[in-house]
């Protein structure tokens, strides 16, 4: 029987991970925040009181085993004067589907059938959520679009209203064998997830193994100068009573030219791996530096394979 390992995340670092998984015999549960509310997927929101979908369409498009035409229609956006402009294909798609079926969850169900899926995708919660960041200089700023384009730095996230859990979310958790939290926006991507009480309560219960896979760049505003012991530290203040078991983390080195790069374009540097602050947890180090398209990316597979690795030696 495969192993079962549930992913929480969301936007470009849950995709990729994802896309580096699903090349292995393991059964992969997908969940989702929903609180995007920028470009095509914030105004979807807002015309139909829905989830949003721009990072369930990612997800779908990494999980995929379709033609690569199809991963192109998906995320296909339209380039003109109507109110299609700047729309993608995928959260047309899945809006239209989420309509038909009555819930976002049936249309993500429904739309997986015909793209062949390696895996099942599942939104936090059906509801309609703002995340709400508190700055450290006191301000409180609304919708993550608008907290991702602030200059100011977080203090803390949570929800303007009170979400929702899916209930098959809750159900897929009790099944793992590994609960992993993907790389990505802490305070955007993951920590959202983590914002549920009935999600932290059931990670109480249960002693299933919290991995985390560490960002290899910090993020403007979100971590800032932070080594991989504190992105942990982070995210294990909203765990309750449980903390991260095991953090999978980059050792390779970062060329000083994409270093450069990174720190002039998007004012980003490589997170530091402290060893001698991780001590509390099992580390799990490799080299997973590989560049796409001139940008800095995790070698998924290797990355996949480590985790693998670990899964089927438990």
């Amino acid at each position: 029987m495969k192993k079962k390992i549930v992913v929480l995340g969301g936007g470009t670092g849950m995709s990729s991970l994802l896309k580096g998984l699903k090349e292995f015999q393991v059964d992969i549960t997908a969940v989702v925040s929903v609180c995007d509310d920028g470009m095509s997927t914030g105004r979807l929101r807002k015309e139909f009181n829905m989830p949003a979908v721009g990072d369930i369409r990612k997800v779908l498009v990494s999980l995929s085993e379709t033609e690569p035409l199809v991963e192109q229609l998906l995320n296909y956006r339209f380039k003109t004067t109507s109110d299609l402009n700047g729309h993608a294909v995928g959260n047309l798609l899945l809006t239209a589907m989420g309509n038909m079926t009555g819930n976002m969850s049936d249309g993500i169900e429904a739309i997986s059938k015909i793209l062949n899926l390696k895996g099942k995708i599942l939104p936090l919660t059906e509801d309609n959520v703002t995340l709400v960041a508190k700055m450290t200089d006191g301000t409180v700023i609304e919708g993550e679009h608008n907290i991702t384009e602030s200059k100011k730095t977080i203090k803390k996230v949570y929800y303007k209203e009170k979400p929702v859990v899916n209930y098959a979310v809750l159900e897929e958790i009790k099944k793992a064998d590994l609960i992993i939290l993907s790389m990505g926006s802490i305070y955007t991507s993951i920590i959202p997830n983590l914002l549920c009480k009935e999600i932290v309560d059931l990670l109480e219960e249960i002693d299933t193994p919290i991995m985390y896979t560490c960002n290899m760049m910090t993020q403007p505003g979100e971590t800032d100068e932070m080594t991989v012991s504190e992105h942990v530290s982070i995210i294990n203040q909203y765990l309750g009573k449980r903390k991260i078991d095991i953090v999978v983390a980059n050792n390779g080195k970062i060329g000083e030219a994409m270093r450069k790069k990174y720190e002039t374009l998007e004012q980003k540097d490589p997170v530091v791996l402290d060893k001698e602050n991780l001590k509390d947890v099992e580390l799990i180090t490799n080299n997973y530096v590989t560049i796409e398209n001139e940008y800095l990316r995790h070698d998924t597979i290797l990355l996949s394979l480590d985790i693998f690795k670990y899964l089927i030696t438990k």
